[in-house]
């Protein structure tokens, strides 16, 4: 997400904050590459123009240019303005003081609409709602099937009357349906077309005075840059938009709808898909989507999907036996899965502020089959063996060590590197719970490829040189290190 623009951006500001002092023509060259950067990730023309001019006013001024660290404050500028672009704060969603509270859900073919239906219901539910959906798009029979398979799965009620009734009059018994049935949230899930046309977006405006929505979300696919501006302002002058959902943010590396929809309509968008699983939606906070744009990562959205996953009893005891050295192949594999319903390992490394070469190169190899793979392997080994043996993983000697791999489908060499891996992280909790810094050489050593450690990607044999730790090099006097001076006399 935003990665494009970020590295252009990032490459554009080291040049400013570099500097002790910087000139009104130092800040019009950066302000023309950022501009560009702009343009090339496809956000408006409009939206950019404006954008420069505000940021170029407030930026060549005596406080910047003779203030400490200047090029920090242009930065912090940028920053500003473009929280300001994205909408200022997150918008939450309209409800009805008196249930139930009414959303219709609009957007073209292609867009996600009815998977983010099934999204924003599971949303709702987990909030304490009682969600209904109701299959209002007849236009394409797959839709009303997709949203009922979407509610057996995630066992939330779906309204359908089929295909053959128009969908202004099934949203209207949907209502009725909605009343008896105690459900305090309604989500229309409404017909879209490859393109809008005139029908279409009369039986939008039947549907939308048939049910009296309090909220109207657009529901727009990211990628499709400026296009999706023009989108939302026809979508917006005919049935009148309270929120937009912008989808597939994950798979945008340059994030010119982000920028641009508010910008041009006015319409804030609330909330982002993050990836095709029902769980993959976010509210749209605009303050931290400037952070990760600007390349300084986004701690609070990583704060709450660990908190989502891990309770506080849990996360102590879980501190103490790590303090203690008890840590053992049982809560690893616990902490894995839980880590892995936080989303990829590639996404949550994005979320980290200050995100340079080398960690993207870390992310891009998080992002492929193989890394996928590798966890799943991991998590194999472990629930191959008995619980005795992952309490205690000393007891696995090179008997158990074979069994373990043909149950997991591996090799004894994986076996061997994990449980190796897994001493050395456990010999490090132990150390840190005594106050005492880890050996970070030896643990980066000890095998694991990208990122090393424990369960690391491609953790087989590697044909990198092996790590020296340049404290133990200097002090034996080996090669790999500074040889120690001989004192005079």
């Amino acid at each position: 997400m935003f990665d494009t623009l970020s590295d252009k951006l990032e490459g554009v500001f080291r040049g400013l904050t570099g500097r002790g002092s910087i000139s009104p023509e130092d800040i019009k060259k950066a302000m023309n590459e950022v501009e560009r950067a702009l343009i090339e990730a496809d956000v408006n023309l409009r939206v950019t123009r404006s954008f420069i001019a505000a940021i170029e006013e407030e930026a060549v001024g005596e406080k910047v240019l003779k203030g400490l660290n200047p090029g920090q404050q242009v930065v912090k500028i940028v920053n500003d303005k473009l929280i300001e672009v994205l909408g200022g704060e997150n918008e939450k969603l309209i409800t009805s003081p008196q249930a139930p509270t009414i959303i219709m859900m609009v957007g073209l073919q292609g867009s996600g609409k009815t998977t983010h239906v099934a999204k924003l219901a599971r949303m709702l539910r987990k909030g304490g709602k009682r969600p209904l959906m109701v299959a209002c798009d007849t236009q394409r029979p797959a839709a009303v099937d997709q949203l009922q398979t979407l509610g057996k799965q995630l066992n939330i009620p779906v309204y359908s009357e089929g295909t053959e009734p128009r969908p202004p009059e099934i949203a209207k018994r949907a209502l009725d349906a909605a009343r008896k049935g105690g459900n305090d949230v309604i989500i229309l899930d409404t017909a879209g077309r490859l393109q809008i046309d005139d029908a279409l977006m009369t039986e939008l405006e039947e549907v939308k005075g048939n049910t009296k929505p309090h909220e109207i979300l657009l529901v727009v696919d990211a990628m499709t840059g400026q296009e999706s501006v023009n989108v939302a302002e026809e979508f917006n002058r005919r049935v009148g938009l309270t929120g937009v959902i912008l989808t597939k943010m994950d798979g945008d590396a340059r994030g010119g709808a982000a920028l641009s929809v508010r910008a041009v309509t006015g319409v804030p968008i609330k909330f982002m898909g993050t990836g095709e699983k029902t769980d993959a939606i976010e509210p749209f906070y605009p303050d931290r989507i400037a952070s990760r744009i600007l390349g300084m990562g986004d701690i609070l959205t990583l704060i709450e999907k660990a908190q989502q996953q891990f309770d506080e009893a849990e996360a102590q005891k879980l501190q103490d036996k790590m303090k203690k050295g008890s840590f053992d192949l049982e809560d690893f594999v616990d902490q894995l899965r839980k880590i892995r319903k936080m989303g990829s390992l590639s996404g949550l490394l994005g979320l980290l502020p200050g995100v340079g070469k080398q960690m993207k190169e870390l992310r891009n190899a998080l992002e492929t089959p193989e890394a996928e793979r590798e966890l799943s392997r991991t998590e194999a080994i472990v629930m191959s063996m008995t619980k005795n043996e992952r309490h205690n993983p000393d007891l696995i000697d090179s008997s158990r060590r074979k069994r373990i791999a043909k149950g997991s489908g591996v090799q004894v060499s994986d076996v061997n590197n994990l449980l190796q891996q897994f001493r050395t992280m456990r010999q490090m909790m132990r150390s840190m719970g005594k106050g005492e810094m880890p050996n970070m050489g030896a643990m980066m050593g000890g095998g694991g490829g990208a990122g090393g450690g424990f369960g690391g990607v491609n953790s087989r044999k590697s044909n990198q040189p092996k790590q020296v730790d340049p404290l133990a090099a200097y002090k034996s006097g080996k090669p790999g290190g500074p040889r120690p001076t001989k004192k005079k006399k």
